[in-house]
């Protein structure tokens, strides 16, 4: 069977966040108002600071998205995607980017689970060379506006979950899988499959991956560190 490998985006790949570009993107075409960016600045400047946590930060401007979405036009909102995902296509990591290359070579089925917009993470994950892309998916009603409503909320946001739904629709197999992340919300994916790989983990993902004897690999500057 087809051999598997599953990554995180965010942090993981892309030197950013695809969700948190697509915000900017969206505030300076006008589409969501210049008032969303006071959901989030605060947090924003905390991280900046060393106040707050990065985590925070993305879960502000999560908020800032669901809040603003309702009444958007979808084919406006998806031409900024494209947009965002071919400006920011190469702001990757080369540790990963090699990965994915070395993967792509031996014909393994390529898997992203992200909490990023699925509209912007598939154009991204599209020049990439990945298979399937899994995450967050925004409801459009039969006049191509979406309703501000999420779909499958609980299920993006359970990664393990997300993998055994792509196992089996797939019918891949988790034998000889490798699965890489970067934060505790990609443990229950690590958890399931063979390799796991912790890359420029956050502190929780670090202490948990150091007990499990996981490989965790960092990326600073042109220097890549395997602990």
């Amino acid at each position: 069977m087809t051999r598997l490998a599953i990554f995180d985006i965010d942090g993981t790949i892309f030197r950013s966040s695809l969700a948190i570009e697509l915000l900017d993107a969206l505030i300076q075409e006008g589409i969501f108002p210049v008032e969303a960016t006071k959901q989030y600045e605060r947090f924003y400047t905390n991280w900046l600071d060393r106040k707050g946590t990065y985590e925070d930060y993305v879960r502000a401007v999560v908020e800032a998205f669901n809040s603003n979405m309702k009444g958007v036009r979808g084919d406006e909102f998806m031409d900024v995607c494209w947009k965002v995902a071919s400006f920011h296509r190469n702001r990757v990591y080369r540790y990963t980017r090699d990965l994915l290359s070395q993967f792509k070579e031996k014909k393994y089925y390529l898997l992203a689970i992200t909490g990023s917009p699925t509209f912007v993470a598939q154009p991204f994950c599209k020049y990439l060379g990945f298979t399937k892309v899994y995450g967050t998916m925004f409801e459009l009603d039969k006049k191509g506006i979406f309703t501000g409503n999420v779909l499958h909320e609980d299920l993006i946001h359970d990664k393990a979950r997300v993998l055994e739904h792509a196992v089996g629709k797939e019918k891949l197999t988790l034998k000889g899988s490798v699965g890489v992340g970067d934060t505790e919300s990609d443990i229950p994916f690590l958890n399931m499959v063979d390799k796991p790989i912790c890359f420029n983990p956050n502190q929780k993902l670090y202490r948990y991956a150091k007990r499990k004897r996981w490989s965790i690999v960092v990326e600073r500057k042109d220097m890549i560190y395997h602990l």
